[in-house]
């Protein structure tokens, strides 16, 4: 039952427990930079102009790339999704 917790969101979108893990933590930091670079930007208006809109752009052109992938792709073939 507990594993299946673990499992059911990561299979829903074609990715094993450690894939899904890798690819959340990886937009995980990417966001926290951004926000962090938001913040310095926000202190030090001078510093860091595009960062965060650089970054949410980049991050919803990938999501929106791994979400294409997975509708293209049969179930079981190797599908990449959103995390």
């Amino acid at each position: 039952m507990v594993a299946r917790l673990f499992k059911a969101h990561p299979e829903s979108v074609g990715e094993s427990y450690v894939a899904h893990l890798a690819c959340a933590v990886g937009f995980g930091l990417r966001m926290a930079a951004g926000g962090l670079a938001c913040i310095a930007h926000g202190v030090f208006p001078f510093l860091f102009t595009h960062t965060a809109s650089d970054t949410v752009r980049a991050l919803h052109a990938e999501m929106n790339e791994r979400r294409r992938l997975s509708i293209d792709a049969p179930r079981g073939a190797g599908r990449t999704a959103d995390c």
